[in-house]
């Protein structure tokens, strides 16, 4: 056991990635259960539905898991810039026989809170992490006081600093290759973030607190890779997104077993915020990166209906197809076989 094995109360140093649509109790049940830390995306939860989930995993393992937060700043609505976007969208929803007047914005994500808290403290996760930077102080010494250990990812080395000041049990270095968002909160600047095997070392050299690796590890050499330059541990999400237990769409399941895999890109169409997916027809057209695009969470709304009617007819040409760079490692296998393989890098 490393050092971050024994933070985590876990047989590996091993955390399978919350991510939002594809990791729900069952993928947790079967990762915790296999040695490994299971991670509930509770931020694509509703209130409901985040206390169900957690009372599936309570009811059925008795290992920790983890359950995973965003951190952003809500922003304004920007009626001029809504309107902007769904003219860009024009062409796609007269495709579609959709009205853009039809579709009003929606609320998308919300951040950690005060009522989420309320609702978590019932259940004291062994393991909380965060995504876009920390909550208020407030609410961090909140779950701190519940016993639950704290992790948040890093994009920089400058982001890793600031977490561990703040007193993080461990701070996952997400590098450029990782699929899903960026949890970038200190600069928006993406050329200030790199690789994965180019900011790890810079973070463990930076910082006294273990560091998760995380992004573009899809094997046990990957694992064995990211050890070696002096990680305490790793997080991998691509990797189990064919599991038996992930809740990938038909489409997204398609695309990640096709030769468009190979092809990803930093997004914020989907969203608001960038995000590496597998790049599609809406990427294409539009571009990656749209200025238009409202504000994280709120350019999701828009979306919506084109997603939904080219999801009906086997397409993903408007999904968000989250993969980082290196969805070799995908497996059509049970997530525990999956953590298995991947524990093979410990050794």
């Amino acid at each position: 056991m490393t050092t971050l094995s024994k933070i985590l109360g876990t047989d590996f140093p091993l955390i399978q990635a919350p991510m939002v649509a594809i990791s729900g109790s069952a993928m947790v049940i079967a990762v915790s259960e296999a040695g490994g830390l299971g991670s509930l995306p509770g931020a694509g939860l509703t209130p409901d539905a985040m206390c169900r989930e957690i009372a599936a995993i309570r009811a059925a393992t008795r290992r920790p898991y983890n359950v995973n937060f965003f951190c952003h700043a809500p922003p304004e609505p920007d009626k001029q810039r809504e309107a902007v976007w769904r003219q860009a969208l024009a062409p796609y929803y007269a495709e579609f026989g959709l009205r853009s007047e039809d579709f009003p914005p929606g609320a998308g994500r919300h951040p950690f809170n005060a009522e989420v808290a309320g609702l978590l403290e019932e259940f004291r996760p062994p393991v909380v992490s965060f995504h876009f930077g920390l909550p208020p102080q407030d609410l961090l010494k909140q779950v701190r006081g519940w016993g639950s250990k704290i992790l948040a990812s890093a994009t920089t080395v400058d982001e890793a600093v600031w977490l561990e000041e703040r007193g993080v049990d461990a701070v996952i270095a997400q590098g450029l290759e990782a699929g899903g968002h960026r949890g970038h909160f200190l600069s928006h600047d993406l050329t200030k973030q790199s690789g994965t095997f180019a900011l790890l070392p810079q973070i463990v050299g930076a910082v006294r607190c273990p560091v998760i690796a995380a992004g573009g590890i899809a094997d046990a050499k990957g694992v064995a890779a990211a050890m070696a330059l002096g990680a305490s541990g790793v997080q991998v999400g691509t990797a189990y997104m064919l599991a038996k237990e992930a809740t990938t769409s038909a489409v997204h399941r398609a695309a990640l077993k096709s030769e468009a895999a190979r092809h990803t890109a930093l997004t914020h169409l989907f969203t608001g915020r960038p995000a590496r997916g597998i790049v599609n027809r809406l990427m294409r057209e539009v571009g990656a990166m749209d200025p238009a695009a409202p504000e994280f969470p709120l350019a999701t709304a828009a979306l919506a209906p084109l997603r939904a009617k080219a999801e009906a007819q086997g397409s993903g040409d408007f999904s968000p197809l989250w993969s980082g760079q290196n969805a070799s490692g995908c497996r059509e296998e049970p997530a525990a076989a999956v953590t298995h393989a991947l524990a093979q890098g410990f050794r």
